[in-house]
């Protein structure tokens, strides 16, 4: 029987239906750590150059696109952002 081309929830798709980094693009990621923490913040956080000398989002996508301890990192706070939003959401409704 021929394999169907479909999504299903098992393996490989079930863990992208769960990884909330899943159809993000690296641009995505890196404006909303710069809108969110500001380059001065996102700089300390994450001490490299891109972030600390004259910061773009241009110029950053260029450095993680080349370094993949870097791209981890950016991928590991702006994780650690979604989980802050997350819980600073649920708090304001608990009364």
């Amino acid at each position: 029987m021929p394999a169907q081309s479909g999504k299903t929830l098992g393996g490989a798709d079930a863990f992208q239906a769960r990884n909330p980094l899943h159809g993000l693009t690296l641009e995505t990621i890196v404006t909303a750590l710069a809108d969110h923490y500001g380059w001065e913040e996102l700089g300390q956080r994450i001490p490299v150059r891109c972030f600390n000398v004259d910061p773009s989002v241009g110029s950053s996508l260029r450095f993680l696109r080349k370094t993949p301890w870097a791209r981890e990192k950016v991928e590991g706070l702006y994780l650690f952002m979604l989980r802050e939003e997350r819980r600073a959401g649920g708090a304001r409704g608990r009364t």
